[in-house]
């Protein structure tokens, strides 16, 4: 797989022709009073309330997410790797925009080495929506393979803001600021230890009873068997939340996890057409790779965290939240979904569990294969479980213990929506489909379901973006 490089990009006009982005939430100009014109050559100084209305429509930032996910499920970006992509993104978008919402509170000092971003350029005020976004796209250019994608969505953003008729001195201050804050997470980023683990060596088969080995159809090498090395976002260090250990490895009959294993054969053989659906929904696996004949290629699909980002921008959305709010919970959510997911992979290489396929092929039925295309690392905690559960918490936090939704985000996967009364019966869908899609142990989706939740509940403690007096009115 190609590396990225997270050493903050040197931002030049050539480059990022003033950047604009699309930026979707209630222009934040301080105390701009708004006139009703918007002459084309000569733009005024304060933009008119339509030309606000047109550059704050909050579905620009969705827009760009939605552009993120695409570009990283085209490039095939494993599961932690996409999740810390979305974070500093987020983050971004977050820190530039909050500028005139005195309610909202930096994550400067509540993240693990962060410190307070650069303040907006002096001369005039600042459209925050565009800031935020602009910085967006910066950070997702920088972190993603396929980057000369988002720069080109990234130009056709700036082309609707400048013919929406927004000032071209509050463009150039705006962009001005997405850029400095965009360096200054991007600098932040560079210090995680992602670019040291490239280069970390490989995960080693071992023969060993009981040790995970690379499974059918690929056998691709484990992945990213160094992540625990990665800096946190909020968790003190990747081994605070580990689980229960696993099920001793053992094939006697009677045996907890002969038990477990029976259990993931006799479900494939009896799934009912309901529990077929749930598995693929939850799927999620960015590896699957399909065979014709001799031919082998890739089949591209959502990481987990692509999901769960997903159904955060369908909460943003039903609550008709404004740019700076959607920020705040793309960036809580992607938080949550980075710290889960280096939870999970560091107790999935220290316990290293072997997978129901490889267990079942040797010892029960050389024939049978998993509903779901195996992943390729350890079994044990499904990671999907951890993260969302982990998710699960901090939109509950967001939106609410009853907020129902219908999740969309298979769509263009050729799937159907499903609906959902809360976020933790999500997640908890999620956790069981992987007994159903027979890639998982249920002790593995039910400890992680609890990791999870541990993880989500740290990063709802920790990390405050609202003040306190707005806090406890929600």
């Amino acid at each position: 797989m190609v590396e990225v490089n997270v050493e903050p990009p040197a931002v030049n006009r050539s480059h990022y022709p003033f950047r604009l982005v699309l930026v979707l939430a209630p222009l934040a100009l301080g105390s701009v009073i708004l006139t009703a014109s918007a002459c084309r050559p000569a733009a005024p100084e304060v933009p008119s309330a339509l030309v606000v209305a047109r550059t704050s429509d909050p579905e620009l930032l969705h827009g760009a997410v939605g552009k993120m996910t695409a570009v990283m499920t085209y490039d095939i970006f494993n599961p932690p790797q996409a999740a810390r992509a979305y974070t500093y993104a987020s983050i971004a978008a977050y820190e530039a925009s909050i500028t005139g919402h005195p309610e909202l509170r930096s994550f400067a000092g509540q993240l693990t080495g962060f410190t307070p971003a650069p303040a907006p350029p002096t001369g005039g005020p600042i459209h925050a929506p565009l800031a935020g976004v602009h910085a967006f796209l910066l950070v997702a250019e920088a972190l993603t393979f396929s980057d000369e994608v988002i720069a080109e969505y990234h130009e056709g953003v700036e082309a609707r803001f400048r013919e929406a008729g927004l000032p071209d001195a509050l463009v150039r201050r705006s962009i001005a600021h997405g850029d400095s804050v965009a360096k200054h997470v991007l600098a932040w980023a560079g210090k995680d230890g992602y670019r040291e683990t490239r280069g970390a060596q490989a995960y080693t088969v071992s023969a060993a009873p009981g040790r995970w080995r690379p499974t059918p159809p690929a056998y691709i090498d484990g992945v990213e068997p160094n992540w625990m090395r990665i800096r946190p976002f909020v968790l003190d260090s990747a081994s605070q939340m580990r689980p229960p250990p696993p099920h001793p490895y053992s094939v006697a009959p009677g045996s907890p996890f002969y038990r477990e294993l029976m259990e993931v054969y006799e479900t494939r053989r009896t799934l009912t057409d309901e529990q077929r659906l749930i598995a693929s929904f939850w799927d999620c696996n960015p590896f699957k790779v399909t065979t014709r004949g001799h031919a082998m290629f890739a089949t591209k699909k959502l990481t987990p965290g692509g999901h769960w980002i997903g159904i955060t921008g369908t909460a943003a959305r039903a609550r008709n939240l404004d740019f700076q709010h959607a920020a705040e919970a793309y960036a809580r959510t992607a938080i949550a979904l980075a710290d889960g997911f280096l939870s999970a992979w560091e107790e999935k290489y220290r316990s290293n569990v072997v997978r129901p396929e490889t267990v079942i092929n040797e010892h029960v039925d050389d024939a049978w294969e998993p509903l779901l295309q195996t992943p390729p690392f350890p079994e044990y905690p499904s990671g999907h479980s951890v993260i969302s559960s982990s998710a699960a918490v901090v939109l509950t936090d967001l939106f609410g213990d009853d907020f129902a939704f219908r999740d969309t985000t298979e769509v263009p996967f050729g799937l159907p929506t499903r609906d959902f009364p809360s976020f933790r019966a999500a997640a908890e869908e999620a956790a069981i489909s992987r007994l159903y899609g027979g890639i998982h142990f249920r002790r593995g989706a039910e400890e992680g379901l609890k990791q999870g939740r541990r993880v989500g509940e740290l990063v709802v403690e920790r990390v405050r973006t609202r003040r306190e007096a707005v806090a406890a009115r929600r």
